[in-house]
Formats: structure tokens, C-alpha cells, sequence
């Protein structure tokens, strides 16, 4: 019987003559230590099916194969069976809708039951030789739209385009009062609250973040203003658009640990609604959109 190799591999066809294969692999975005796992951990490197090491000397023409090593799943993440909203998949990402209440990754309180940890079933189902590498994280109680990985090489393209800026996030969120300005920007530095390993607030000493902010709708809900608003984030700081918008006066909609009220919502009402990047192999831009759920669009529709 002959077994399928389904390991992820890439193949390119070299365009510069006597650029050395490290070279090369390296202007391909494939970093030193993917390359060093590729060596030591059961990948592979060939140029016109012959295995050669990074200093090989590559002509106009030459075509070359770089075979990933097989990953194992991390340890404590246990993979379970269970339904996914899988908005996207190819070789490379997958584009998942989350529900509210679902934590993104094990934790001591929720070790079970995570998206990582059916996505990870999912990988043993397919006999995906891969761990599960988590781009965008949602907290627990937000929904919408996360991106994965299938592979540490095309986590680690997505991950500099998230630090060139060129990975975009939008969420809609519906917060307490009468936001004013059509639109404006949030740029406060966030850290952890004293005392608390949960909290997150708005400190001098904290990380730079920044969050836009447009308004989208002004309404009312048992006599109080309410406003639905669009963001953008920038940076990707624990609970950023909770605290930005908690220090501008606008605590999100059932949001009790950052100043909201569950009144209307029984968690945050926050949504992942947009996903825009460039492909990380094809360099195509691509667009990934989720609609509210019922419990945020039944906040707005009850006038």
C-alpha cells in the first residue's frame, strides 16, 4: 500500500543565477528557524529532486521543493470531534466563524471544548500532520471571524503581515451612550490592572495600542442612547477595543468587567465581522465577512 506524504510543501522555480538556496528560501519569506526545523525535525530540501543542504548554489530554472517537517500537536491541547463554522479552508489557513461562549484556546477553567481543540480533531481526521497555530484570537464571549494556520511557516507570513499593518480586523460593536464624533481614533497604551490577572487598563507604562472607531447607527433601548460602532484595530492587545472604549465613556453593551450592563446581553456585544489580508502564498488580497448574531441584532431591533 502506498502511503500519501502529506506533509505541506512548497515549490518554487528559481529566477536568479548562483543565489545560494539559503538565499533564496530566505527572499521567500521562510525564516532561519523554520529552515533549521526543516533539517533536524523531518523536512526536507531539494532542488530538481535531488536533496541538497542551504549552501547549494541554485541556477535560472532550477526548481525547488522545501518539504515542512510533520508537527505535533501541543501538549495539553487535546483534539476533540465537534462542529466547526468554517467560513474558508485551503492548504495553507482556515477562516472559522465563532460563537459566543466559546474560548478560542484551553485554559485551567476551559480546558475542553475550544475552537484549538476542534480544529485540532479536525487535523486527525484529515491526517493533517499539524498543530494548531492561532493568528486572531477572540475572548470567549466575543464572536465572529479567527483565522488558523495549518503550519508554523504560514503562521509566521501572516504574523509579519500583521506587524506591517497589512492584516486588518474590523468589528462591530454596540456600546452604552451617544457617541459624537462621526468617527476618531483611540491611541492609549494598555497594561495589566493591579491586582488582577484578568483585567486589562489604560497605563502609562502599558503597550502602545490603537483602535478606530466610526459610528454606524445612534438608537434608543428602554429610554437609554445606545450606538453601534465599527472598529479597527491596529494592534492586538489582550481586551484593546473593551478598554479604548471603556476610557473614551462608551463601555460595550453587557460588558460588566469593563463598566457595561448586561440589561440588554447576557457577554459583550462584539463581533469579528471582517478579515481582509493578503494570501500568504498566492500574495492575493482576500476578504472573509460574518454577520451579527441574533443576540446583538435583537438589542437594535426591539425599539
Amino acid at each position: 500500500m502506498i502511503v500519501k506524504d502529506l506533509r505541506f510543501r512548497l515549490v518554487f522555480l528559481v529566477d536568479e543565477e548562483g543565489i545560494l538556496l539559503r538565499e533564496f528560501l530566505h527572499s521567500k519569506g521562510i525564516s532561519k528557524r523554520t529552515l533549521t526545523a526543516t533539517k533536524y525535525e523531518g523536512g526536507q530540501l531539494t532542488v530538481n529532486g535531488i536533496e541538497q543542504n542551504v549552501r547549494h548554489r541554485l541556477q535560472v530554472g532550477d526548481e525547488v521543493v522545501v518539504i515542512f517537517p510533520p508537527e505535533q500537536p501541543s501538549e495539553g491541547l487535546q483534539p476533540e470531534n465537534g462542529v466547526l463554522d468554517i467560513i474558508y479552508e485551503d492548504e495553507a489557513l482556515l477562516v472559522l466563524n465563532k460563537p459566543a461562549g466559546q474560548s478560542t484556546i484551553p485554559s485551567r477553567d476551559h480546558p475542553g471544548g475550544t475552537v484549538a481543540n476542534l480544529v485540532a480533531g479536525k487535523f486527525v481526521h484529515d491526517d493533517l500532520p499539524a498543530t494548531v497555530h492561532v493568528v486572531t484570537r477572540l475572548d470567549k464571549d466575543t464572536s465572529g471571524l479567527i483565522c488558523i494556520a495549518k503550519n508554523r511557516h504560514i503562521h509566521h507570513l501572516l504574523s509579519e503581515q500583521m506587524i506591517a499593518s497589512g492584516f486588518h480586523r474590523q468589528y462591530v460593536a454596540i456600546v452604552e451612550g451617544r457617541v459624537q464624533e462621526k468617527r476618531f481614533t483611540i491611541e492609549q497604551p494598555i497594561g495589566r490592572k493591579d491586582g488582577s490577572i484578568i483585567e486589562r487598563m489604560v497605563c502609562e507604562d502599558g503597550q502602545f495600542a490603537r483602535t478606530d472607531v466610526e459610528v454606524q447607527r445612534h438608537f434608543e433601548k428602554d429610554g437609554h442612547e445606545l450606538t453601534t460602532v465599527a472598529l479597527m484595530l491596529h494592534t492586538g492587545r489582550t481586551h484593546q477595543i473593551r478598554v479604548h472604549l471603556q476610557w473614551a465613556g462608551y463601555p460595550l453593551a453587557g460588558d460588566d468587567l469593563y463598566g457595561g450592563t448586561k440589561k440588554w446581553i447576557g457577554r459583550q456585544a462584539l463581533h469579528c465581522a471582517i478579515l481582509r489580508f493578503a494570501h500568504p502564498l498566492t500574495g492575493a488580497d482576500i476578504q472573509f465577512t460574518s454577520d451579527l448574531p441574533m443576540d446583538m441584532q435583537e438589542i437594535s431591533r426591539s425599539l
